[in-house]
This record gives C-alpha cells, sequence and structure tokens, in this order.
C-alpha cells in the first residue's frame, strides 16, 4: 500500500499551486489499476476542502486545478466557482487532440469565458506519447492559443519532448498576453528563449530530483519575476517522496529547493511568485 507524505513543516509566507488535478485527487475521474499514484491519492484526499485545509496548514493558500478533457475542465470550473481560493484551467490536452473536434473546442471556450476559469490549459505538445497524432495536437494547439487570446486568458502550456515546436508554434500564432509553461522540462538554454519572450515558467517536485542538475539550471537562470511552483499533484512528488502520492499541501518542499537553487530566502522567493500568481490569472 502507497503511503501517504508526511507534512512539511510551513512556509513563512503564503504561496499557491499553480497546477493540480483535483479533479483526480478525489476520483471524479476513477484511476485505472494501472495508475497506483491516483488510486492512493484517491483513497487520501478526502475531498476538496481536506485538501485545501492541508494545503493551508503549511502556507499554501491558493490552487489552480487543471482540466485535460471536455469532462474535467467542466468539472473543475464548477469546483472553482464553489470553493474560495480555487481557479480553474479548462483545455483538451495534448494527449486526448484527437478529440478536439469544433464543437468541444466551442464548449472550452464557453467555459474559459466563466470568471472562476483564470486559465486555458494544459494544452500544448507531447512527443513523448503518441495517443493522438502531431497533426491532431498542431491543431488543437494552435486552436487553444485563439481561445487565450479571445478570452484574455492565461494559456498553460503541456511541453514533452517538444520544446521546439513549442515555441515555434507560438511564434507563428503569436502568443497570448500570458504563457505558462507547466512543469517546465527544459534546460537553462530552453529557459533563457522563454524568458526573453516573457513566459512563466513553473516548476515541480523533478526541479528536486538528484538527477535534475539541468532543470535546477533552469530554474537558477529564471528570474524570480517569471518563477512560478506547482505539484501536478497527485502526481511529480519531491524528494524524499517520489513513488507517492502528491497534494498541494507538498509545495513547501518544492519551494526550499528553488530557494536554495536561486539562493534566495524562501519567503522572499514565496512573495515573489504569489505577486506572479495574480499577474498570471488575476486576484483572487
Amino acid at each position: 500500500m502507497t503511503t501517504v507524505p508526511a507534512a512539511p513543516p510551513p512556509l513563512g509566507a503564503e504561496v499557491f499551486d499553480s497546477h493540480c488535478h483535483l479533479d483526480i485527487m478525489v476520483g471524479d475521474r476513477k484511476a485505472s489499476s494501472g495508475d497506483p499514484v491516483a488510486l492512493a491519492a484517491q483513497a487520501a484526499a478526502g475531498g476538496v476542502e481536506r485538501i485545501l485545509a492541508e494545503a493551508r496548514a503549511v502556507g499554501v493558500t491558493r490552487l489552480v486545478t487543471i482540466g485535460y478533457d471536455l469532462r474535467s475542465s467542466r468539472w473543475n470550473a464548477e469546483t472553482a466557482r464553489d470553493h474560495e481560493g480555487i481557479y480553474a484551467g479548462v483545455a483538451i490536452h495534448p494527449n486526448e487532440a484527437h478529440a478536439a473536434t469544433p464543437e468541444v473546442l466551442a464548449e472550452i471556450e464557453k467555459l474559459a469565458r466563466e470568471p472562476h476559469v483564470r486559465a486555458v490549459g494544459e494544452t500544448g505538445l507531447d512527443y513523448y506519447r503518441d495517443w493522438a497524432s502531431r497533426a491532431d495536437q498542431d491543431a488543437s494547439f494552435r486552436a487553444h492559443i485563439e481561445i487565450a487570446k479571445r478570452t484574455g486568458k492565461a494559456l498553460v502550456i503541456h511541453d514533452r519532448e517538444a520544446h521546439d515546436d513549442v515555441l515555434r508554434v507560438l511564434a507563428e500564432e503569436g502568443a497570448p498576453d500570458v504563457v505558462v509553461f507547466h512543469s517546465f522540462s527544459g534546460d537553462a538554454g530552453m529557459a533563457r528563449r522563454c524568458v526573453d519572450a516573457g513566459y512563466f515558467l513553473s516548476f515541480s517536485g523533478p526541479v528536486t530530483y538528484k538527477n535534475a542538475a539541468d532543470l535546477r539550471e533552469a530554474a537558477r537562470v529564471t528570474p524570480p519575476e517569471l518563477v512560478l511552483v506547482e505539484t501536478d499533484a497527485p502526481y511529480l512528488p519531491p524528494v524524499p517522496h517520489r513513488g507517492k502520492p502528491n497534494a498541494p499541501y507538498l509545495i513547501p518542499l518544492t519551494m526550499r529547493c528553488l530557494a536554495q537553487v536561486k539562493d534566495m530566502d524562501v519567503d522572499e522567493l514565496s512573495r515573489a511568485v504569489s505577486a506572479n500568481g495574480e499577474r498570471v490569472f488575476g486576484a483572487w
């Protein structure tokens, strides 16, 4: 049985989780037997209010819960409407890009216009898996870029082994005013290209992993005013909890690693991340 990580010491300054999947954590999406982390997270979560309470107890006061298909986007939009301190993102994930029909995209845009939906995402390109063709992914990504621009919402990007093409499509389409690279996975060179374009980089648990020196260097060269932090919960837990279910209350572990990498006081970095959150998602 997968054990649930203990809560880390609280942060001295408030921060937020820029990317999690509350629907998976609480079991709105039934986890398959091949997804033991999601199953463990669902067994432990106990509902949205408990997740919020556990996060707030360590200084993580707000969450952005992210959609990846039409059902999850609807669920997350409704959850954001019903809970203070939660915003939502809505989109069709690149792995589901074959489902991004004009009718579905129209529904995503309708959701994106709701006041508690503050992001279009996660969208982008995933060349690690072949669950959707590259042509379908490209078309879906471009459509989501246009939705973000029409609705004035932040664009949250999933970029897995597709750095050059993601940047190329953004340049070709014209990026929205606010772009976030979720769970940034590039090296320092990629980080500098994103920084030069004014994109926000959101760092997650892998920045704490022993073999992630390139990712830590990317974090080091990213100016504080473009840094976000996330869990991608229930996935990507920080050290020392690899293989266990992730949750927003574990953000302090990633924050402390980032502060050390950037040679900053963790409270100072937390305040910068919180300010960035308002620039990206608006006032809470």
